[in-house]
């Protein structure tokens, strides 16, 4: 799932949603009378539509949680989560990407840039520095995988 990162692609992401709801209150309209298209070729486009539109919400719903909340704890599963807990957590804390940004000395585009990558380029050490600023801790165990015997 996308992570919306800030106030913009918030706006983008509830304008897209108000659409969808509009597009499939007119689809749901308009396909009750066609009677060219099978009735099942219909159902699974509006599905397709609702599906769409149940992610937006999904990531509108997850970031307004995010701001609202006064979390203690993201959880990441793995290593590949990491970056959206350290995005996660920038947004829980309140924070900017600016602001972010002139915590570590960087430029706002730089924060958007490891974001928008999931900080795909960013160094362990800049990882380390990230949630320094963010000052969260990382905590728990790391767990070895065992083969199957």
């Amino acid at each position: 799932m996308f992570v919306i990162t800030n106030e913009r692609q918030y706006k983008i992401t509830r304008k897209r949603a108000t659409d969808f709801a509009r597009a499939i209150d007119q689809f749901d309209a308009r396909s009750r009378e066609r009677t060219d298209v099978h009735p099942r070729l219909l159902r699974a486009e509006l599905d397709g539509l609702k599906s769409q539109f149940a992610d937006l919400r999904a990531e509108l719903d997850e970031y307004e949680q995010l701001k609202s909340a006064d979390l203690p704890a993201i959880s990441v599963a793995s290593f590949d989560e990491l970056a959206s807990g350290l995005i996660k957590a920038r947004i829980a804390a309140g924070l900017s990407q600016r602001a972010l940004a002139e915590r570590l000395n960087l430029k706002e585009q730089q924060i958007q840039r490891y974001e928008a990558e999931g900080y795909a380029s960013a160094s362990f050490r800049r990882l380390c520095e990230v949630a320094q600023a963010l000052e969260v801790q990382v905590e728990d165990a790391m767990l070895r995988r065992v083969a199957p015997a």
